[in-house]
């Protein structure tokens, strides 16, 4: 007789086969693995989110970490990154931890003057390189010229990409003025020179900084009118 899982004829005793294998309920109803009795696997490496910082490891290093153009002496857990270094231990702000995977680039900063997801680099590794947040672009109290440029076109809603964005558009200024190529530059660009920054090329440079206002025609206007500011003045791209 094939098993069924049909319902008990009248005075029949017998659970239904679906039951037959569960084990038995406790006083709470409740299986004994459910209510504990099983010993829970944990995870010792794993961060305790209760004040927001890692648990002590046993390995930490002092590193002089140098931004914006001044010394920190910090001794870090070697799993610190650099956003939380800079954000937890520094109070830098400015760099947002979006993602925490390299994907949003809202954690953008400057390593060296190149930019870098600073979410993917552990603190300790960047002893001694000179990192910029967007904390550091401006002098004194006149801005960068590319967040003047935001500010003017409106290039934000909610803010919250807007440092990573500025920090991104600082590198690409740098690595089109220093003639390094993107997919979208042509095939027949002399090799080493400087490169014009039209839209398309904005757009695939700044590709990596998602902002989920969609900000986009305006943050690819700001960082045009500072490319094209500096071509007139002889920076970058000849005019």
């Amino acid at each position: 007789m094939e098993p069924t899982n049909d319902p008990p004829a009248a005075g029949d005793n017998t659970p239904p086969l679906a039951d037959r294998d569960a084990p038995p309920a406790t006083g709470d109803g409740a299986p004994p693995a459910a209510r504990g009795s099983v010993p829970a696997v944990t995870d010792d490496s794993a961060p305790d989110d209760s004040d927001g910082a890692w648990p002590e490891s046993g390995q930490a290093s002092e590193s002089v970490l140098r931004v914006n153009n001044r010394a920190h002496s910090l001794t870090l857990d070697h799993r610190t990154t650099l956003l939380d270094a800079l954000r937890e231990h520094l109070g830098l702000t400015g760099a947002k931890k979006g993602c925490d995977h390299g994907q949003c680039g809202a954690c953008t900063v400057l390593v060296d003057g190149r930019r870098a997801n600073s979410c993917l680099l552990l603190a300790v590794a960047q002893d001694g390189r000179q990192i910029t947040t967007v904390e550091g672009l401006a002098e004194g109290e006149r801005l960068h010229p590319l967040q003047e440029a935001f500010l003017e076109r409106d290039a934000l809603q909610c803010g919250y990409c807007t440092p990573g964005q500025i920090c991104s558009a600082v590198g690409v200024l740098a690595e089109a003025a220093d003639g390094f190529p993107s997919h979208v530059t042509p095939a027949t660009a002399s090799p080493g020179a400087p490169v014009e920054l039209g839209e398309d090329e904005i757009r695939e440079r700044m590709s990596g900084n998602l902002c989920r206002c969609g900000a986009y025609p305006r943050i690819v206007e700001a960082v045009g009118d500072v490319s094209a500011k500096d071509a007139a003045a002889g920076r970058g791209v000849a005019s």
